[in-house]
């Protein structure tokens, strides 16, 4: 099942995401799950949020991945929705 994890960081927070974005690449590689992500950019072209599509066996899969996310321990979003998604392009 492919689930869309839609974060928006908290305002001022650039720094959190970069003191912790080598610890969430990490987490991205050693969970095998991580089918496509990135940041979103805010008009300065600076990170604000971030995109992840899991492939994962349900939705409690996706849950526990985004709690385990080094970003969401470290208090960097404001917001986190995770969706079942469905590819159709690409």
């Amino acid at each position: 099942m492919l689930v869309a994890i839609i974060c928006k960081d908290k305002p001022g927070a650039l720094q959190t995401r970069k003191n912790n974005r080598a610890a969430h690449l990490e987490h991205v590689d050693a969970s095998g799950v991580v089918t496509i992500a990135g940041p979103f950019l805010d008009d300065a072209g600076e990170m604000c949020g971030s995109l992840v599509i899991l492939d994962v066996e349900d939705m409690t899969k996706a849950e526990e991945w985004a709690a385990k996310d080094p970003y969401a321990l470290a208090g960097l979003f404001e917001s986190v929705e995770i969706k079942p998604w469905k590819k159709v392009i690409g």
